[in-house]
Parts: C-alpha cells; structure tokens; sequence
C-alpha cells in the first residue's frame, strides 16, 4: 500500500511537475538576470583563476566547485545519458543542453543565495544552504526544517547507497568480485575521508575530480577526432531528431524532450538545492556572493555541457547505439567498439571514481543540515557517521527498489520546496547581482554591502556576513 502511494506521488512529481517547474526556474532566472549565462560567460573562468584562495574557517571557491561537480558528476553522466538515448533517441541531447542552458540561471541563484545567508557554526566553520536562506531570507524556519529533513535523508543515507550498489555491481560484472567485498572496501576508504570533515571532503574532490573528468574527457576526445568526419551529421541529427524534423523520428519528439530533460536535471542538480550546501563554505574571491554564484554555473556547465556531451557522441559513434542494449552497458559496449576491450575495463573505473565521489559530497551535504534537525552536537554527527557507513554496506549487497523510490521522493519534495524559495527571493537574487556587476563596471573589486531596507540587515564581516 504505501509502496503504491510513494509509487504514484513519484510518477506525478517526476513525470510532470519538477519537468515543469525545473524548467520554469531556469527560464524565468535566464530572463530576470538577463541571459546571464550567455553575457556573462566567460566571466566564470575569469573568476576560477582566483578561486583556490581558502582560510581556517572556509574552503576555496574551486574546492566548492569540485565538491559540487562531485556529487553532479556521477553514474547519471554515464548511464543516464545512455538511458535517454535508448529511450528518447539523438534528440534527448538537444534537450539535456536545453535544459542545462536554463539551469545554469537555477544553479546561479541559489549558489548566490547559500553564500548570502551564511553563518559560522559552533566550531567555526560555515554553513549554508537553502535551510539557511530559508530561515534567514524568508523568516520560515518550518520550511527550513522540512527541507533539512529531505535533503537529510535522501543525502544522508539512500543516494550513497544506491552510488555503492552502481560500483559493487560494476566490479562483479566486470571482474566476478563479490559485492560485499567491494563494499566493504567501499566503507572503510569512505570513513578515512569523511571522518575529516568538510575540509578533508573538498580536499579528496578538488584532487580526484579534476583528475577523472580530464581522464574521461581525454579519451573522449580521442575518440570524437578519430571520428570527426562524422560529428557534423551527428550534430545534425540530434538537432533534427529533438524538433521533429525528421520524418523517421517525429515520433520519438515526445520522448525526446521527456527523457533528455528528465536526465539532464537529474545530472546537474540545478534547483534541487544540493549544491548551495557546499557553496556556501566557501570563501569567495572577489568577496562578494555573486562571486560564487558564477563558480556554480560552471559546475552545470562542465556537468552537462561537456561530460554529458562526450557520453552522448561516444553512443552516437556506436553502431549498435540503437540495439536492444541499454544503460552502462551501452557506454561500456560504445567505447570497446572504438578502442578495444580496454575500454569496458576504463568505463568501470570511471563508474567507480564518479559514484564513490558521489558517495562523500552526499555526506557533506546531509552533515550540513545537521543545525535545523537539532542534531549539530557530537552525537548528531557520529549518529550520521555510522548510519551513513551503515547503508554503504547494505546498498552494495541489496536490491533497494523501495528505498530509491522514498529517496526520489524525498528529493522531489526537497526541490519543490527549494525552487518556491527561489521564486520568492527574486528579488533578492536580483539586486545582488546588479551590485555585483555595477561594481564590477565601475572597475572596482565587488565586496558586498546589503542596504539596511533589503532582504536582511547582514553586512561582510571576515569573510562572513553577520548581523
């Protein structure tokens, strides 16, 4: 009965209303800011080159930008993408850039927002997120808890599972070692790093997650340009395919759009408000919010622009792309055909980089909401830690279909509740950006200084902003 209820509440959430409203934040954030994304551009690489300065009390804006790509950056951008081809054909990818395009704007907002509504906790460390902004920018600390409360157990204990069962099921397809092996290997590697903390987090993603993105991207590359006389007919037909151009595929204009923006939102996360989680801990150069709102736009950009791209033309180069094989396989099988066996052995290291570095920006993100769940004390945390190293061990050696389906639900309500917070603090997002760049114009480093008649009554105060 209550797997029925979850079931259907899932279906409606997923198959229609986060598609809708997803999609509406990111146009209507792309429209009030102008295009932001577009104008704006290269200004977010302007900014990484100052991105690696941290002090005690934060981490740097690039180890942020490594800990977000590091929960996006998962199985999704390389089965997902998969599954949306097999489902929705070339198309999907039109949409899965659309949709990533528009999200740029969501992931801009919010990121910005985490930034203003920071706060030291007991330790000393910062805090944020869409609990805080939730809290402090809308007076609602009902709303607060009920976010922390989602995102507290979908991040806290399920998606780490289900990231643990992708990798202990890769290893026993690829090689025959057993899940609970793997698993257990899994647990132990991931309590050395979490153990430490945010800091110790960021560290492992700001190492590891450049590293396997340009290993991935590399061979990718090598494979496109070993293939480019035909990328222009494959560009040409995910574009034809997406708008029904095609007489062969304007039936599958449908499942196009369904499938490549229902991956595409499931791979960068814009709206959800997992990532202001992490932006918010960091200190951003130049000292403003906005700052940091632009280094999360590049998160969505390299996400799914890019290493969602490089997945889509590697299946695309496969001539059994449009066979009866679907999921990780179908990425496996697609970089074997170009490069030889090798290739499936590479796709399941990657799998395994990408889910385990899911698996500690997950714990980051639930350690976070500790604060509005009464939970920010010794006991708080270590009862996170061992549930967390908990269901590392159960994921790899069980089937969670029920689980996964009341993680999906929780992150549904979670985003629901992030993106009506966003809406309501437009205005905010807004006069923010527009001090960001008038200064910016003028010539000036932007630092930010709230007039006492906006949002809050906070001013910057090293490195924080107090009241």
């Amino acid at each position: 009965m209550i797997e029925q209820w979850v079931g259907t509440i899932n279906g409606y959430l997923w198959g229609s209303v986060l598609i809708y409203l997803l999609t509406g934040c990111g146009i209507w954030f792309t429209v009030r800011l102008k295009g932001i994304q577009l104008t704006k551009f290269s200004h977010m690489f302007v900014l990484l080159k100052s991105s690696r300065k941290a002090n005690a009390h934060g981490i740097s804006s690039f180890q942020a930008l490594c800990t977000s790509l590091a929960a996006r950056v998962g199985t999704g951008n390389l089965m997902g993408v998969a599954v949306a081809i097999s489902l929705g054909g070339a198309g999907a990818v039109f949409w899965m850039w659309l949709i990533a395009l528009v999200g740029m704007a969501t992931a801009f907002a919010e990121s910005t927002l985490g930034q203003l509504y920071k706060e030291k906790d007991s330790l000393g460390n910062f805090r944020g997120g869409p609990a805080y902004y939730m809290s402090k920018g809308l007076q609602n600390k009902k709303l607060a808890i009920a976010f922390s409360l989602c995102l507290f157990f979908g991040y806290g204990f399920v998606f780490s599972s289900v990231q643990a069962n992708s990798i202990t099921d890769a290893f026993y397809g690829s090689y025959g070692i057993e899940p609970i092996s793997t698993g257990i290997v899994i647990t132990i590697v991931a309590a050395f790093i979490i153990f430490g903390g945010l800091k110790n987090i960021a560290r492992f993603a700001e190492l590891t997650v450049p590293l396997m993105g340009v290993a991935y991207l590399c061979v990718c590359l090598v494979v496109i340009g070993l293939n480019i006389h035909a990328i222009p007919a494959i560009i040409a037909d995910i574009f034809t395919s997406a708008l029904g151009l095609k007489e062969a595929g304007s039936g599958l204009v449908g499942a196009a759009i369904v499938q490549g923006v229902k991956r595409g939102l499931y791979s960068n996360e814009a709206g959800m408000g997992s990532a202001p989680n992490v932006a918010a801990a960091a200190i951003p150069h130049p000292p403003h919010p906005v700052s940091q709102g632009y280094i999360q736009m590049l998160a969505v950009f390299f996400d799914t622009i890019v290493i969602c791209s490089c997945t889509a033309f590697l299946i695309l180069l496969f001539d059994g792309a449009s066979g009866e094989i679907q999921g990780i396989q179908l990425t496996q099988q697609a970089l074997a055909f170009q490069v030889g066996e090798w290739g499936s052995d590479f796709i399941t290291i990657a799998i395994m980089l990408f889910a385990f570095t899911s698996i500690v920006a997950n714990f980051a993100y639930a350690e976070n909401n500790l604060k509005y769940l009464k939970l920010d004390n010794k006991a708080g945390h270590w009862f996170l830690r061992i549930g967390f190293l908990a269901m590392l061990v159960f994921g790899s050696v069980a089937s969670l279909p029920e689980v996964i389906a009341l993680a999906d639900l929780s992150t549904g309500l979670m985003t629901v509740l992030n993106v009506c917070a966003l809406f309501l603090l437009t205005k905010v997002i807004v006069n923010v950006a527009k001090n960001y760049h008038q200064q910016s114009s003028a010539g000036q480093l932007p630092e930010y200084m709230p007039d006492e008649k906006e949002h809050s009554k906070y001013h910057l105060t090293k490195g924080i902003w107090q009241k």
